[in-house]
């Protein structure tokens, strides 16, 4: 399979565009429309000059047999070069068979277009989506009473614009563990330079260069997602949209909030309810600062926002505000939650990302207990991080990796 194209229709970067992205779309990573040769005779949707672009790949279209579009019907223009089967479609849900002995499954989407799943003579199969696209009417998968979708050996998909249908398909079973996910239709909308390629890793897929070509079926080691991931930043630094975005493309993420509710307190509930617009709907969310049961046991993924405010629970519970408190066993009983939950992160078989704010770069806190809290936070965040295999530093919306 040779992508002749891997990006929007448009083209990554888009004509006279001045922003990050198309800036620094340059060498591997400027893109025409994305287009996929398949063993030469298939050719899914069209990029500007089709022909020139396998030749620059080493290959040729002069076997191409059948010419299928994945767009809407009032979709991009497309160019229709000489010599080539007109373009067409298949109807959704119907099947067509190739001269080459290729089946294709024309596949039902939430969105306008249409999807194809291409499955060779020896069995391995090939799922393409159109920009902005997931499968509609996907079952529940193993678990949920229902058998299993299709799984597939590598799966084509607009997986920056589209995260849930990675969710989606993962929670169907259709892409398992040795899937080759591969990130197309990119436009000047993904974040520019390397931070793409961090960001699909994170969700298990990755992109190529226009003009690879891959094997269906051949074991691609694609990152695994860490078990454990440690987000810090300030505040309003993006911290918590860059720990979502890890578990975007997962199923069945339990949402940890440590916060609680504030009765009265209408900004409190204003930062409370844009947390939850932006989350999946498929997420669940679980209010509270117990937090050592949930990591010992086993269950889907864990996002845990934030580790600041469960230690000023712990420290509201054991009275660590007052000095006379403190000095007379708060301190102590404080450590003793603190050592609890590091183990309890430390033992953790569930995959969780933690948030928590870093201290310490701003003003000195005027009172002893305020320089107490920033003390004790910079601890737990030093002690959390031991244990976790990443640390990410969030500032001004960006990720620096740490570890």
């Amino acid at each position: 399979m040779t992508l002749l194209g891997t990006g929007a229709p448009d083209g990554l970067p888009r004509p006279d565009c001045p922003c990050a992205s198309c800036a620094t779309a340059v060498g591997d990573e400027a893109r025409a429309a994305t287009a996929v040769l398949v063993d030469g005779a298939l050719l899914l949707d069209l990029t500007p000059g089709p022909a020139f672009a396998a030749a620059r790949a080493g290959r040729s279209i002069a076997g191409v047999r059948q010419v299928l579009l994945s767009h809407p019907h009032d979709g991009p223009a497309v160019e229709f070069p000489a010599g080539l089967p007109a373009p067409g479609r298949v109807p959704d849900g119907r099947e067509l068979a190739v001269i080459s002995g290729h089946r294709i499954r024309a596949v039902a989407l939430d969105a306008p277009g249409t999807g194809y799943e291409v499955t060779a003579a020896d069995g391995e199969r090939l799922l393409y989506l159109p920009p902005g696209a997931a499968p509609a009417g996907l079952n529940n998968g193993p678990g949920h009473g229902a058998a299993p979708a299709v799984r597939y050996d590598m799966v084509l998909l607009d997986a920056v614009g589209r995260p849930d249908a990675l969710a989606r398909l993962r929670a169907a079973g259709a892409i398992t563990a040795t899937t080759d996910v591969i990130a197309v239709h990119l436009d000047h909308d993904v974040p520019p330079g390397r931070e793409l390629h961090r960001q699909l890793a994170a969700a298990g897929a990755r992109t190529v260069p226009d003009g690879t070509t891959l094997v269906v079926g051949d074991y691609h080691a694609v990152p695994d997602l860490p078990r454990r991931t440690l987000v810090l930043g300030g505040a309003r630094s993006g911290k918590s949209v860059e720990a979502e975005r890890r578990l975007e493309s997962f199923p069945d993420v339990l949402y940890v909030a440590t916060g609680g509710t504030r009765p009265g307190d209408a900004d409190w509930a204003a930062r409370v309810a844009l947390h939850r617009e932006r989350r999946p709907g498929s997420w669940r969310t679980a209010e509270t600062t117990d937090l050592v049961p949930l990591l010992a046991a086993d269950g889907p993924p864990l996002l845990l926002d934030c580790l600041s405010l469960w230690l000023t629970d712990a420290m509201d519970s054991v009275g660590a505000w007052d000095d006379e408190s403190w000095a007379d066993g708060g301190k102590d009983a404080l450590a003793v939650r603190v050592a609890e939950l590091v183990a309890a992160v430390r033992a953790t078989r569930r995959t969780v990302v933690l948030v928590s704010n870093e201290v310490g770069s701003g003003v000195v806190p005027a009172t002893a207990s305020g320089r107490r809290f920033r003390d004790e936070l910079g601890r737990l965040n030093t002690r959390v991080a031991v244990e976790c295999e990443h640390v990410l530093l969030v500032v001004a919306g960006q990720a620096l990796a740490l570890r």
